[in-house]
């Protein structure tokens, strides 16, 4: 069983105790989050696909910690110039555990 879930604009496909790494949440680790844009739900019964979403289908997700993500290197420079330039950027995400997907 897997649903793909809609979070803070972006789509991702979800199954239950999969960890799933999103754009930082404002919730505490521990809290429990259920998510009700539920786009698609593919079970025993078959496929269900929304219009744009699910009516009642829910997913509940467990904020088990906030961290960063892989530093990305910016580097700018400009021929003949003597510019260069190097930043670094690291995103921060949150890692949450799929619990249940109710359909």
């Amino acid at each position: 069983m897997y649903a793909i879930v809609e979070i803070a604009g972006h789509q991702y496909k979800v199954r239950k105790d999969q960890p799933l790494f999103v754009n930082r949440l404002h919730s505490a680790v521990g809290d429990e989050i259920t998510f009700d844009r539920v786009l698609l739900v593919e079970d025993e019964n078959g496929v269900k696909v929304g219009a744009p979403v699910i009516e009642g289908a829910t997913v509940k997700a467990v904020v088990d910690q906030h961290l960063k993500a892989d530093k990305v290197l910016i580097f700018k420079k400009k021929r003949r110039k003597g510019y260069q330039k190097l930043n670094g950027f690291r995103q921060s995400i949150s890692k949450l555990i799929i619990k249940d997907i109710n359909a």
